[in-house]
């Protein structure tokens, strides 16, 4: 599956004070990471950038956008989406875009048998959940190193080692 060169990082969902400052709900790890962007755009072909400035506040971030001056600039673009380039991002080698996850075809580790297809991933608190379509319906993978083996985005494979019960009726 082709990845996308720009990525949803954000809505705006109101504005802060009167100086053009705005609200923004990260679609990231934290409000944190999402201030550490210094480049965002408006569109998802990435022809349309804006630096930015920002500090996050309780579970949004506040930012100052180049050109937005006024709470009347700043309350036009409520529901707007901000982009960040995937040349921006620096993930550790065992993290991954949850948009890179969707649709990648889930196999055994051991024998190669296709189980699904990943379709969501949950955010669970100790650790993530993938949530993944079989024949016979879904099934939540708990994503640990001991189920979760390895995972290729470049060949689309997930490869998992189903602990006992996880996929035994599924089979």
């Amino acid at each position: 599956m082709p990845q996308k060169p720009f990525l949803e990082v954000g809505e705006i969902v109101g504005t802060h004070g009167v100086r053009g400052e705005l609200r923004v709900q990260p679609w990231c790890d934290s409000p944190e990471q999402f201030t550490t962007f210094k480049r965002l755009y408006w569109d998802a072909e990435g022809k349309k950038p804006v630096s930015i400035q920002g500090r996050p506040h309780k579970n949004v971030a506040l930012v100052r956008l180049e050109g937005v001056n006024t709470v009347e600039a700043a309350a036009a673009l409520r529901g707007r989406l901000l982009y960040v380039s995937r040349k921006d991002l620096r993930l550790p080698a065992d993290r991954y875009l949850v948009q890179d996850l969707i649709g990648i075809t889930v196999v055994d580790a051991d024998d190669g048998t296709v189980y699904g297809r990943l379709t969501d991933v949950s955010q669970t608190g100790a650790n993530a959940v993938y949530h993944m379509q079989t024949e016979k319906g879904e099934v939540l993978i708990p994503a640990i190193p001991s189920v979760v083996i390895s995972i290729d985005t470049k060949a689309d494979i997930l490869r998992l080692r189903p602990m006992k019960g996880l996929l035994d009726d599924e089979i």
